[in-house]
């Protein structure tokens, strides 16, 4: 939840240049930011204060950003945009399947760090007036509600915004590049395994069977579709 229309970001990261530099700049666009220098403060300061979005540094002391990520999934479902060193494409997609939303390569471009925290924002902040069942499935938009057999399916905003985005029109495939510019909102800087990795961990809460989907079906050679069709 925002406090007045500003936006409380948690940033953790070790870096004590880095770290000002980015809580100063954030500070400048509007946002309330603490800045914390480990993972374990940072768990701390999550748990008496839950913040709007969280800047995770990949690479933190003691307790690395892989095993602090999963443990804010475990808490709950705050987005998670991590900073990555440049080319360390391993720390990428290890950062994704722990349950990170975004990703921001150093050295950190403020201006572009700004646009991926409004980004992750205004898609949690979207819902549409409907409610859909798709067999055990059921999608309340206006609640942003998901239930399967009856049971909440607790999805990450991503996750629940990627849901929305495919479900919205049955059948119809949606490629790669077309989910990021829609759920992600990125073009040209945008990267495909955001949209794999999230289906991954989006099919592991919803399927039965994460090996073989009803929901959200692949289209070789061209993307993703939501069935069943």
């Amino acid at each position: 939840m925002k406090l007045g229309g500003v936006s409380r970001v948690l940033l953790i990261e070790d870096d004590p240049a880095v770290r000002e530099g980015l809580e100063l700049a954030l500070s400048r666009h509007g946002h309330r930011v603490r800045a914390v220098e480990s993972g374990e403060l940072g768990l701390d300061r999550l748990r008496a204060d839950v913040p709007d979005v969280v800047v995770l540094d990949l690479m933190l002391p003691g307790m690395d950003g892989f095993e602090v990520c999963r443990r804010i999934r475990a808490i709950g479902e705050v987005p998670i945009i991590m900073l990555t060193a440049r080319g360390d494409d391993m720390d990428v997609v290890a950062g994704l399947e722990a349950g990170a939303d975004d990703y921001v390569v150093k050295p950190v471009q403020p201006r572009v760090l700004e646009a991926r925290i409004r980004a992750v924002l205004r898609r949690i902040g979207r819902d549409q007036a409907e409610l859909e069942r798709h067999r055990d499935l059921t999608i309340d938009r206006a609640g942003l509600v998901v239930t399967n057999r009856g049971e909440p399916v607790s999805l990450a905003p991503t996750e629940l915004r990627l849901l929305l985005e495919l479900s919205g029109t049955p059948g119809r495939v949606h490629s790669r590049q077309q989910l990021l510019e829609s759920v992600w909102e990125q073009d040209y800087f945008g990267d495909s395994r955001l949209v794999d990795a999230c289906v991954q961990r989006l099919r592991a809460k919803i399927e039965d069977d994460s090996t073989a989907p009803v929901y959200v079906q692949t289209v070789r050679g061209f993307g993703y579709r939501f069935g069943p069709v």
